[in-house]
């Protein structure tokens, strides 16, 4: 039987380095690469491909995205030539048709003759790619206007062994081993549209062990090991450092939770709803409840003896883009994690919630949350969040190139998500604004697609 694990090591505060370009200690964000006296001169900038302006009401409506995100998002760039670049592989992510390789992108932007530049741009660079993502998540929350963080796992197949962070490990959301990169993602998400801002690979020990593997893959030396709990929990926490906005975050993925990861969102003052297995064990907090004083007994029994206390809550399902008005049966109860001393960073009392898409079968969904004060209803609708940022990584990031990066270098793969993650949400944006004109001018009246209700 599988239990929910609880004594895990809590890690310093070093051990919450992050993978974004920047140090561990307290002052991280303000880190900067140095860089070489051959890149400290302004030079004169490449001349402007020509730009790749289709006839499209789409077309148009992401050439102005580009023109008011773009200084924003390339002002930590300290050269001319280096906006100019990033803005050419920003394109290219939007443009180019298939695999997003540097040689792919560079056929739309310059031709052959700009392949060597964006793959110095990206590769060999310097630039620090944290107060990109700063920007871009500043940018996110005024489009999005998100009401949850979503922690999403990408892991991305790949041959060879070469790639930066290649191994072969078991997926919970699949269910099967996958041979290739394992990353968590930090999306900003609405019920109409989410886009990931952070990034974190998890790396194995081979790959922080191996000094020769670390040269090669560029891996800076404060980057250490730490679990897929904590590398999932540290692209959330390190986006805070950026100014962001606090949100719930939720964690749809079984295989990150345990009890020093919620411990780590308590203490930074963020609230979190965590997906559980059905074997995961807790105990029974309300003495008017079945189950009080049993001892830590498996969740999916426990809300199997409150199915009385059941009752319809509607959601917003997102995962098929236009969102659907859906209806489940939920209940809830409270519980404590079980540990042997109560601990002064952990709350005392979490609620556990079960949703039920068959009436007279087990409960399908498992939820635990700090957030106890908030209704059934907000929380379902929270954690159904993790379905649309689920859609638009298959819909929207696919095309963007999120998993097409094929490098050996550490930094440039992170260097490479962060442009992609802004083509994400200029995409999107451009696809939402494109949609509602269409609806505008079809109906005659302001564009608001009206949901459906469907149950299940």
């Amino acid at each position: 039987m599988q239990t929910f694990r609880l004594n895990a090591t809590r890690r310093t505060a070093r051990r919450a380095a992050t993978h974004s370009g920047t140090q561990p200690a307290a002052s991280h964000s303000a880190y900067q690469a140095p860089v070489p006296a051959s890149e400290q001169a302004p030079l004169t900038p490449p001349a402007p491909a020509p730009p790749v302006v289709g006839q499209s009401p789409r077309e148009r409506i992401l050439e102005a995205m580009i023109s008011e995100l773009g200084p924003e998002l390339f002002i930590s760039l300290r050269r001319s030539d280096q906006r100019a670049r990033g803005e050419q592989y920003l394109r290219g992510l939007l443009y180019a048709q298939g695999r997003k390789s540097i040689r792919n992108l560079a056929t739309v932007v310059g031709g052959a003759g700009t392949e060597q530049s964006l793959h110095h741009f990206i590769t060999e660079s310097t630039w620090n790619w944290a107060p990109m993502r700063a920007a871009l998540a500043r940018h996110v929350e005024r489009v999005v206007q998100p009401k949850a963080w979503v922690v999403q796992s990408m892991p991305i197949q790949k041959a060879g062994e070469q790639t930066v962070g290649i191994d072969r490990r078991f997926v919970p959301e699949l269910g099967y081993s996958v041979h290739g990169q394992h990353s968590f993602g930090l999306w900003m998400a609405s019920e109409a549209m989410s886009a990931p801002v952070n990034w974190r690979l998890h790396l194995s020990s081979p790959w922080l062990q191996d000094e020769e593997k670390r040269r090669r893959a560029d891996i800076p030396d404060w980057v250490e090991k730490e679990t897929p709990g904590e590398c999932a929990a540290a692209s959330a926490l390190e986006t805070l450092q950026w100014g962001a906005e606090r949100r719930p975050v939720v964690l749809p993925s079984r295989d990150v939770v345990s009890s020093s990861v919620l411990s780590r969102f308590h203490a930074a003052g963020v609230p979190v709803l965590a997906r559980m297995r059905p074997m995961d064990q807790l105990r029974v907090a309300d003495t008017a409840m079945p189950g009080y004083g049993a001892g830590p007994i498996p969740v999916a029994d426990m809300l199997q003896h409150v199915r009385g206390l059941r009752r319809p809550v509607e959601w917003l399902d997102g995962s098929s883009g236009a969102p659907v008005v859906r209806e489940s049966l939920v209940a809830g109860i409270r519980v404590e994690l079980p540990q042997a001393r109560r601990s002064v960073s952990a709350p005392q009392q979490w609620l556990l919630t079960g949703e039920w898409t068959d009436r007279n079968g087990p409960p399908s969904e498992l939820w635990l949350t700090d957030l106890t004060t908030t209704s059934l209803d907000g929380l379902t609708r929270l954690a159904k969040l993790s379905r649309r940022t689920v859609y638009d990584s298959a819909a929207t990031g696919e095309q963007v190139g999120l998993r097409d990066f094929t490098g050996r270098s550490f930094q440039a793969w992170h260097r490479h998500l962060t442009l992609s993650s802004a083509a994400h949400i200029l995409s999107i944006g451009a696809d939402h604004v494109a949609s509602r004109s269409r609806a505008a001018a079809s109906t005659g009246i302001p564009s608001g697609s009206r949901q459906q209700r469907q149950t299940g």
